[in-house]
């Protein structure tokens, strides 16, 4: 990192997989979710690195020390007939925050998304999480309060899967 650096944001390369993986599960106990954190170094290795990538990281460090990270994906708007950019986990380390590097993230991933020509930059946030909707309203965005989130996993996934 170039001195009188404080924060770096550089993509994630597979020497991060643990890394990645450490965040993934301070995340989730962050979220009272720990117990549906399944995801493996060989599964995110895999799903990040292999043949057929789902997901790109972005690892946020300041003064040299990991911080946080962002995973995200690229989805499409057929109303703007552009791709976009979707935020699945944005996380600071609690003993980071309050410096900036939330934001300093999102900013990061509003430039890949312009330089990639996509036509938005979109994440979903637990209604609890306070300090989480006050950054995101601070930087100009708006809650899509008229969409309801579904979603199929687990059995109700195969079961529909198999017709």
């Amino acid at each position: 990192m170039p001195e009188g650096t404080p924060t770096e944001i550089r993509a994630a390369t597979e020497e991060d997989v643990g890394l990645v993986l450490s965040f993934i599960r301070e995340l989730a106990e962050y979220e009272g979710l720990s117990h549906e954190v399944v995801a493996t170094e060989d599964v995110l290795r895999d799903s990040l690195f292999g043949e057929r990538t789902g997901a790109e990281v972005v690892i946020c460090h300041h003064e040299g020390t990991p911080a946080g990270f962002a995973l995200f994906f690229h989805n499409f708007s057929t109303f703007l007939g552009r791709p976009g950019l979707y935020l699945e986990d944005l996380y600071v380390k609690p003993e980071m925050r309050g410096r900036g590097l939330g934001r300093a993230l999102l900013v990061h991933l509003a430039r890949v998304a312009r330089e990639r020509g996509c036509g938005r930059l979109e994440w979903s946030v637990l209604d609890w999480n306070e300090p989480a909707i006050k950054l995101y309203r601070g930087i100009g965005a708006t809650p899509m309060d008229e969409w309801t989130v579904y979603r199929v996993t687990g059995r109700a996934l195969e079961d529909l899967a198999a017709g």
